[in-house]
């Protein structure tokens, strides 16, 4: 590695040693109190690389300000990254292992438990011969995601405070909290915040920019049954756990999340909990185009009117929560910051694709919220698990990016 990725890479190992993981469950606020924890140490670092008026919130959100170093006019600019993990896959004891010089062979991440990574199952490592690629040793997740994108903003304002001559307007940064269960950015504050538009470091392959997403909802089937002894349960029995699994099986396989790419949508039951009383099923609802959105939600409560006629003796509740909304026409109609990211892939030479992300970023809801925030590659491939890896070079042209939107939007 280069003497700057070595920079990032020394953080982002110091930053996985701290377990960040968000709990979905949770009500409190941010979900696990590890991010507490973690964005204060975060904060006190802030305050050595250069950023002033730094400060945690009530809520656990990490804030501050690179002060622009030129009296020319420019925008204020914001640069967000998470600080959480999923809760998917342990993020405990990271282990990071370096793979350097990649020859475009396989990639033993665990030869214990027969753990690989090849070009034929991870096609974009055919873009990285050469490169210093980073995965965990398979017992965790790698925290990629998103830890990986706190590492390059925090270099970036080490970089711009060591090199004066490199000008540049007013830099925000923001490290959030519960991105991961789509709750955290709901308690962000834009207008103190204060920036014209913004930036997550939040993506993947080099090159993806993720300027929409999908719209996203969590449903939720609540089922009270009528239990009684099955050897007498004919014609009394409501089995929660039977129309639990009903639900899931009656849902067309056309609409479920491993059978569609792309712009299709999906609904996605990911957790049953219950017994012969009452069962809770819950799952995600996911859909680019809004119109088609309102229709799955439909096609839900008429799946739920189907089981309540099937099985009369059972109550039957469904409930949606609203969780993010499409980004991309927001950004449209703001294009500053769009048109500064193209330029600067352009200028790092970084062959680009405009994409519909198959999830969600905290950009999304703060374009909803007024702050055009589209999201760009942060460097890592397959997140949320122990397969998770990243290129240092990838890691490197976020940073150069990143660099180019800031010294650009000096006017």
């Amino acid at each position: 590695m280069n003497p700057l990725q070595q920079k990032i890479y020394d953080r982002f190992v110091r930053y996985v040693a701290v377990d960040t993981t968000s709990d979905p469950a949770s009500t409190a606020v941010p979900t696990t109190p590890s991010q507490i924890s973690f964005a204060h140490k975060l904060a006190a670092e802030m305050k050595t690389v250069g950023f002033t008026d730094v400060e945690v919130d009530e809520y656990g959100f990490v804030t501050g300000l690179l002060p622009a170093n030129t009296d020319k006019k420019a925008p204020v600019i914001g640069l967000f990254a998470h600080m959480d993990t999923v809760c998917d896959y342990s993020g405990k004891n990271i282990r990071p292992r370096l793979h350097p010089d990649y020859d475009g062979g396989n990639i033993t991440i665990n030869a214990d438990k027969k753990m690989f990574l090849t070009p034929e199952t991870d096609r974009s490592l055919k873009l990285c011969v050469g490169d210093t690629i980073v995965t965990a040793d398979g017992n965790s997740l790698l925290a990629g995601d998103d830890k990986i994108g706190i590492a390059v903003i925090m270099t970036l304002a080490e970089y711009l405070t060591a090199h004066p001559e490199i000008k540049h307007g007013p830099l925000k940064a923001a490290f959030t909290i519960d991105e991961e269960t789509g709750t955290g950015i709901g308690y962000f504050d834009v207008e103190k915040f204060g920036a014209d538009f913004a930036y997550t470091v939040d993506g993947a392959t080099l090159g993806d920019i993720d300027c929409g997403n999908f719209n996203a909802d969590t449903v939720t089937f609540r089922i009270t049954g009528k239990p009684c002894h099955p050897g007498s349960a004919k014609g009394f029995m409501a089995n929660p756990v039977r129309i639990a699994a009903d639900i899931v099986s009656s849902w067309p396989e056309d609409k479920l999340p491993e059978t569609t790419d792309g712009e299709d949508g999906f609904v996605l039951f990911k957790d049953v909990e219950g017994g012969l009383d009452s069962a809770v099923l819950k799952g995600i609802v996911r859909e680019h185009d809004l119109a088609k959105f309102e229709e799955f939600k439909k096609m839900l409560e008429a799946l739920a009117e189907e089981k309540r006629r099937k099985y009369p003796a059972a109550k039957i509740e469904i409930e949606f929560k609203k969780q993010y909304r499409n980004m991309r026409d927001i950004l449209k109609e703001r294009p500053q910051a769009m048109e500064l990211l193209e330029a600067a892939l352009q200028e790092n030479h970084v062959q680009y694709r405009l994409t519909q992300a198959r999830g969600g970023t905290d950009g999304a809801q703060l374009t909803l919220r007024g702050l055009p925030t589209p999201n760009i590659f942060a460097g890592y491939e397959n997140p949320h698990g122990p397969y998770e890896w990243l290129s240092m070079n990838w890691v490197e042209k976020a940073f150069h990016v990143l660099e180019s939107i800031a010294k650009n939007a000096v006017k």
